[in-house]
């Protein structure tokens, strides 16, 4: 079953990347992931652009306003 890593424009929320990931499932585009643990304790695995995903590591705070990318906290 597919299931979709995009963020929604109007999500808002904030967390701790735990982990990177990086993947090219149709063979010609890399997608770049980042495991998130939300300030609710929830944990989700999303896709981000390569320019964020190359500043983050474990343990750094992400933060995503509504109507916004999200961005290094």
């Amino acid at each position: 079953m597919f299931r979709s890593r995009r963020m929604r424009k109007g999500d808002a929320w904030e967390g701790v990347v735990t982990g990177k990931s990086r993947n090219m499932p149709d063979g010609s585009n890399m997608y770049h992931y980042l495991e998130v643990t939300f300030t609710d304790g929830k944990k989700k695995k999303i896709r981000v652009k390569g320019g964020l995903w190359e500043t983050l590591n474990a343990g750094d705070q992400i933060i995503k306003q509504a109507g916004s990318d999200p961005v290094k906290k």
